[in-house]
């Protein structure tokens, strides 16, 4: 028997450094909780095997709302309407996780950037606004909602540019106080400004997509007048108008998703990872530090505008008290109970949000909504969390950004011996 049959296998000792098998063995494998299951099963499909796992499951969760599941429907509320504000609060994790989870800048005012976006459409949209592009203007209200996403984007980005540049010198608490003051101030200008955004009485009659207008859905489907047709089996006349939303909203995190994990495999990835994990060790070692977390801070405030144009899109009106600092809490809780740094694992906090108090609307103590106490149960929650599960739900688990599945299998390759001398080649 040659000395390479009687090699071990790397798997059972003897090949791996302890530190290796600690990363990459079996211990590894079995994970220290179901998140960190099912994130070392993810991680070891191949990739034709993650898209035909992916593709099913995004397909069954995208017909989940046009029936209603027993242990999942929400009493009391349309269980599309849930959805579809699923689907925005998920594109605000994403886009607050590249601020926080990948680069390590805590934002307290991620609201804003999410009002931006939201006054941006219902500025060139409605007929409140001074600013009203749809009534004899170069915006027709049947396209108007599409053209103004980009436009949300391209603002609520150079909004942050404008306040990153001077602000992002600072560090810590000092920078969580600033963007705390910014969200604030967003909010406080749309209360104010009331020649412009009509102040607190909000801008109504919101474009929204036309389509799919008939006799059976005069104003499309998108309108919140479209209530769905439960007696049909065509999915398209089944849905709703959440539904509809919810659909548009899942074609938004998809890209995002999409682009932002491309970036975190790519050098702009690796230099936030830096910047999160020691920022001086990141600059000693040749790490532009400003130039990237901007880059954070714009890309992060640009998927927030993109949420807010999704809202005011589905709600059709908007006004200062729906972009208050309560609503950026939940939204870091989202990223906090999720998982900082993990793209999907901020996806499920943004779900837990959302869907836990409107399934619990229905429950009622004493004529009281058991829905109405959220803020005490995510606060109980994030203090549980913090002490038990500090990086949260779905822990990141950061290898080699760039080559990390190659590495993985490098190291548990049994090396090649020669066959005269018995030495490792």
């Amino acid at each position: 028997m040659t000395d390479m049959a009687r090699s071990p296998r790397p798997e059972k000792g003897g090949i791996l450094p302890p530190a290796w098998k600690q990363d990459f063995g079996p211990e590894k494998a079995r994970g220290r909780g179901i998140g960190d299951g099912l994130r070392n099963w993810w991680n070891g499909l191949s990739r034709p095997a993650q898209w035909g796992v992916g593709v099913p499951a995004i397909l069954i969760l995208a017909v989940l709302p046009l029936f209603r599941v027993p242990l999942l429907d929400t009493p009391g509320t349309s269980f599309g309407g849930v959805m579809a504000q699923f689907a925005m609060t998920a594109l605000i994790a994403i886009g607050l996780n590249v601020v926080v989870g990948q680069a390590g800048l805590l934002d307290l005012g991620y609201v804003g950037f999410y009002a931006v976006g939201a006054y941006s459409v219902g500025l060139l949209t409605s007929p409140n606004s001074p600013w009203n592009q749809t009534d004899g203007g170069w915006l027709s209200p049947s396209w108007a909602w599409l053209v103004c996403v980009p436009i949300a984007i391209i603002v609520t980005a150079i909004s942050g540019l404008i306040l990153g540049t001077p602000t992002l010198r600072l560090r810590g608490d000092y920078l969580a106080i600033v963007t705390l003051g910014f969200g604030e101030i967003v909010r406080l200008l749309a209360d104010n400004l009331g020649d412009i955004t009509n102040g607190s009485l909000g801008l109504s009659g919101i474009a929204y997509p036309r389509v799919g207008e008939s006799d059976a859905h005069p104003t499309g489907y998108f309108s919140s007048g479209n209530l769905g047709d439960r007696s049909t089996w065509n999915p398209l006349d089944r849905a709703n108008s959440g539904v509809w939303w919810f659909w548009i909203g899942m074609v938004m995190v998809i890209v995002v998703l999409l682009v932002v994990g491309n970036l975190e495999r790519s050098r702009v990835g690796r230099a936030w990872v830096a910047i999160r994990e020691d920022e001086d060790a990141a600059e000693m070692m040749g790490v532009p530090t400003y130039k990237f977390k901007l880059w954070a801070f714009m890309i992060g405030a640009g998927i927030g505008g993109m949420s807010g144009a999704l809202y005011a899109g589905q709600v059709q009106f908007i006004n200062p008290t729906g972009f208050n600092i309560i609503n950026s809490m939940l939204f870091l809780c989202a990223v906090v109970i999720g998982g900082q740094g993990n793209k999907l694992g901020v996806i499920v906090g943004a779900f837990l949000i959302v869907y836990l108090p409107n399934r619990l609307m229905s429950v009622r103590i004493d004529d009281q909504s058991l829905g109405d106490y959220k803020y005490l149960f995510f606060g109980v929650v994030l203090v549980v969390i913090m002490v038990f599960r500090p990086q949260g739900l779905f822990p990141v688990r950061q290898k080699l950004l760039a080559y990390g599945r190659q590495i993985t299998r490098a190291v548990r390759r049994v090396p090649a011996t020669d066959a005269t001398t018995g030495a490792e080649r």
